[in-house]
């Protein structure tokens, strides 16, 4: 990922075409500022999408060795690839 980008509250009224081809360019989030207060974060879809997999997957992988330390028996890994292909195909 690159470095932080931080813009002003006014830049995506101002810049709208400007803020979304930056997004969609870096593949960033871009932080915007009011009154020199962080306010709000925009990203574009793809990215989100890819970081809410992401996520998905992190959790199904923290469930799984949860349940692997206490001694619940493991999901078999036809079972665990499908629900793999399932995360990924959305």
């Amino acid at each position: 990922m690159s470095s932080t980008i931080i813009k002003p509250s006014a830049a995506i009224r101002q810049n709208y075409n400007d803020i979304s081809n930056l997004a969609k360019e870096t593949h960033s989030p871009i932080f915007l500022t009011k009154n020199g207060e962080g306010d709000l974060v925009v990203m574009d879809i793809e990215t989100y999408d890819q970081r809410e997999r992401q996520l998905e997957l992190r959790e199904k992988l923290v469930e799984i060795e949860e349940r692997r330390q206490a001694g619940i028996q493991d999901t078999p890994a036809r079972e665990f690839l499908s629900e793999l292909r399932e995360i990924y195909s959305k």
